[in-house]
This record gives C-alpha cells, sequence and structure tokens, in this order.
C-alpha cells in the first residue's frame, strides 16, 4: 500500500501536482515511517510548496533515517539558503560531499554559500546602527504558573542580553516524545505523544544563534528550550520579519548582576484566522468582475472544480490554439487543435 502511494506521488509530482504529492507522501510515511526515502521526496514536495522550515525538517529525519543519503542533504541545503542561513547550509554540503564525491554540485554551492557568509560578514556591522545601555528595573523572570490549564499550542518567550528562552507548555510529556533541531536562524520543535494530535513549531527567528550552545530540558509541565544568541542584540519578536525595524544592539557589561533586563511580553496571542479566511472567500465570492477579468475568473472557477480529463483538455486546447480556443471535451481536443481568430485577424506563425 504504501509503495502504491509513493508511485502515486511521484507521478503527481512529475505532473506539477506538488500540493496532490505532498499529500500522498505523508500518507505513505504514516504507513512506512521508517523509510528514508519518503522523506526526502516529501522534502523536495516541500520545496516546490516554499514550505521551507518543513523541507529541512524532512530532510533532517532523511538523514537521521539513512545518514548516507546526499541527496538529503541537497534538499536541506536549498532550504536553508532561501532561507539565507548559509552557514547551515555550508554544512549540510560539506557532509554530502564526502558522501558524493563526484558531484559536482555540492563544491559549486558550497563556493556560493562561502561567497554569502562572506558578504554577510562585511554587511553586519553597517546593521549596528545604535548601542544602548540597559536601565531596567529589576525583574523576576517570567515562570508559567502552574495551576494554569495547559493548552498544546501555547508558547511563549523571553530573552537576556546573550539568550532567548521559549517555553512550550505540554503537562506530562515524555522526553523521547520531544524533537527538537535547531538552525543557524530556524527553531524545530515536534511533540508526538500517544492520544494526542502532533505538536509542530517552526520558526524562522529573529536573528542568528549558535546551534552548538542551545539546549533544551523536558519538565514536568513545560519544555524549556535555551537558544544562544549569535550576538548579543535585543529581539523585538521571537519569529522574522521583514518589516521589522533594525535591532540594537544590548551593551552586556552596563548590565549590573544583580538585574535581569526587562522585555515586552511575548505570549502570542489567538487570531480568529477562520474568520478571516471565511471574510476573505466571501469577499472574492461577491466580487464583480467584467470583460477579461470576469472570463479569466470564470475560466479558473471551472478548471479548479474539474476532474482530471476535462484539465488536460482545457490545458491543451488553450497552448495548441495559441490562445484562441478553451475547450474541456477530452475526446473533442484529442488530435491537434487548430487556432480559431477572431474575425477579422488571421493566424501568423512568428520567423525566428
Amino acid at each position: 500500500m504504501a509503495s502504491d502511494l509513493e508511485t502515486k506521488a511521484q507521478e503527481a509530482f512529475i505532473d506539477d501536482h506538488f500540493e496532490l504529492a505532498l499529500d500522498l507522501y505523508s500518507q505513505a510515511i504514516q504507513l512506512n515511517p521508517k523509510n528514508a526515502e519518503l522523506y526526502a521526496d516529501r522534502a523536495q514536495a516541500n520545496i516546490k510548496l516554499n514550505n521551507l522550515t518543513e523541507d529541512v525538517t524532512d530532510a533532517n529525519k532523511a538523514i537521521e533515517l539513512d545518514p548516507s543519503m546526499s541527496k538529503a542533504y541537497l534538499r536541506k541545503t536549498t532550504a536553508c539558503v532561501k532561507l539565507e542561513e548559509y552557514q547551515t547550509a555550508k554544512a549540510a554540503l560539506e557532509t554530502g560531499a564526502t558522501l558524493a564525491p563526484g558531484e559536482l554540485r555540492f563544491s559549486k554551492l558550497i563556493k556560493e554559500c562561502e561567497e554569502r557568509i562572506a558578504e554577510e560578514t562585511d554587511e553586519l556591522p553597517k546593521q549596528m546602527l545604535k548601542e544602548v545601555t540597559t536601565n531596567s528595573v529589576p525583574a523576576k523572570e517570567v515562570e508559567p504558573v502552574k495551576d494554569a490549564p495547559v493548552q498544546w499550542l501555547w508558547h511563549e518567550f523571553y530573552q537576556k542580553p546573550e539568550k532567548v528562552v521559549v517555553t512550550v507548555f505540554s503537562k506530562g510529556i515524555l522526553r523521547e516524545c520531544v524533537k527538537v533541531d535547531y538552525g543557524e536562524q530556524i527553531l524545530s520543535v515536534s511533540i508526538e505523544a500517544p492520544g494526542k494530535d502532533a505538536y509542530h513549531f517552526q520558526p524562522r527567528l529573529f536573528r542568528k544563534l549558535t546551534p552548538e550552545k542551545c539546549r533544551y530540558d523536558v519538565l514536568s509541565t513545560k519544555i524549556e528550550i535555551r537558544l544562544a544568541k549569535a550576538e548579543p542584540i535585543h529581539w523585538t519578536s521571537l519569529e522574522f520579519s521583514r518589516e521589522v525595524a533594525v535591532p540594537q544592539r544590548v551593551n552586556v557589561s552596563s548590565v549590573s548582576a544583580n538585574q535581569s533586563p526587562v522585555y515586552p511580553s511575548s505570549k502570542l496571542k489567538r487570531v480568529g484566522w477562520e474568520k478571516i479566511e471565511a471574510q476573505v472567500k466571501k469577499e472574492e465570492k461577491d466580487e464583480r468582475l467584467d470583460g477579461d477579468a470576469a472570463l479569466n475568473k470564470f475560466s479558473r472557477d471551472i478548471y479548479q472544480d474539474a476532474d482530471e480529463d476535462t484539465r488536460r483538455a482545457m490545458q491543451k486546447s488553450f497552448v495548441e490554439s495559441n490562445g484562441t480556443v478553451l475547450s474541456t471535451n477530452w475526446k473533442e481536443v484529442g488530435a491537434k487543435v487548430e487556432g480559431s481568430p477572431p474575425d477579422g485577424m488571421e493566424v501568423k506563425k512568428w520567423e525566428y
């Protein structure tokens, strides 16, 4: 059964149906969770869908199951480069290169990563526009209320100049059910406990880490993750955003040993995504279009709800007729489709 799903997933991927391929690979993994190839192939589907942190997680799982799989290191590299995690990408490439000495892509990508790292190192001092002294009122580190109800999706963080502490509240979870991975700027937390829905938290972080110094502990009521900052910079949020202002460097020496810096609350607010999605869909449905816009929307609606033969007929007729014919009948367009230009116009072939 798993092999059949894998075959169908590969066919869907070849036909550029990446979401379908992702779903089929996930079903196959549920039936065969120890197959490294399935994770590596699902990582490729995630890349196509721009699910970058999910790609890194799948590539890491494939490497864990089969450390000799060179293509898993390439899949991880692709996402890390897009996330500008060049140090992590380079480390993966160097390991992959030892497994596939004849593969030229590794040496080429390693060189590209080294160039990006050099550029990044050169630009870093330019970004440090301000140095501030933290003169805060002494405050205790944030601790969750032990008697508060525990929720799967509740997590928060606080920080000091040299580290960020992320707390995921999960009561009575065994350590073997928890997996935490660190990248140069990625945190991946997975909890898979019997009788509970799986929990995955995979943010791209505000700034870079020193992965080898990061640690985590599984306690009776929470998972506490200590992230070592690569630089003593105040994070204005836990997750990366291109709209966030330039961070400020913290003058560590000015913070006395008896003081703890005070930071704004970082507990995430719940957002009513279902209501927002319903409102967007309603607005799209009520939108009144005319002319080419109305025709394009009509065609998209037909294509979205059509079966495979109808979609193939629409694609084939539109391409072969140079955009002048759109048919939904596969039997009618089995042969080559001739163009049907508007009245007063004629079809001409371009000469190169």
